[in-house]
Parts: structure tokens; C-alpha cells; sequence
């Protein structure tokens, strides 16, 4: 299994229940389709929320931390940050950001499925 290296962008949001987090996640996935996904080098957003109601993580996959450096220089962050503002006002429920400092990581390392080791 290769290591994918691409750049990736990871926003962390608490909420107030499950219903929130479908809320959130709807929201935010219809920011990507509007607003990103078809910036070169985009790859995906991700949705994870937590099992018990409190979480949501959106991961942005892009090929590389350029191409995501260019989506910021030449994207409308103003529109867009106008429609995430619109999309929290617009919750039934209550959504915090958890993110600090610049939320950008890349891969150094994975470790895939393969065989069980055996006492040598």
C-alpha cells in the first residue's frame, strides 16, 4: 500500500446532537459542490461525525499543498466564508469551530492491512 501525500485541510466542529450534525454536514457538503470542488488538484471532502452526537470532522483532500495554496489565492474567500457564516446562522442546533492555529497536515506514514505477524 502507497502513501498517499497529499495535503489535506481538517475542520473540527463540536455540535449540540446528531440532528446538527446531519444539519452541519449537509450544509457544508453543499459549500464544497458550490464553492470548491472544482478548483484543480481538489480531490474530496470527507464527512466523519462522532457516535455520539458531539463531533464533526470535514477532511479536504488535495493533491498537493499548491494546489490548495492556489484555491486560497484565487477562490472568492470572501463568498465563501459569507456562506459557511450563513450556513451555522442557519442551524437549528448549536456548531462551534474546534480548529487552532492553521488546521493543513500532510501524510508521513500509513500502515495498511497484511498478514498477521508470526513468532519467528
Amino acid at each position: 500500500m502507497g502513501t498517499d501525500t497529499g495535503f489535506y485541510s481538517i475542520i473540527d466542529y463540536t455540535v449540540d446532537g446528531p440532528d446538527t450534525q446531519r444539519e452541519l454536514v449537509a450544509a457544508f457538503a453543499e459549500i464544497q459542490e458550490q464553492w470548491v470542488r472544482f478548483y484543480p488538484g481538489y480531490r474530496s471532502a470527507r464527512f466523519h461525525v462522532s457516535i455520539d452526537g458531539t463531533r464533526v470532522y470535514n477532511i479536504v483532500h488535495w493533491a498537493s499543498e499548491a494546489d490548495y495554496r492556489n484555491f486560497v489565492a484565487t477562490s472568492d474567500n470572501e463568498g465563501r466564508m459569507a456562506a459557511i457564516r450563513n450556513a451555522l446562522d442557519g442551524l437549528a442546533g448549536k456548531a462551534e469551530p474546534r480548529m487552532s492555529g492553521n488546521p493543513r497536515y500532510v501524510v508521513i506514514r500509513e500502515v495498511g492491512p497484511g498478514p498477521q505477524p508470526t513468532d519467528a
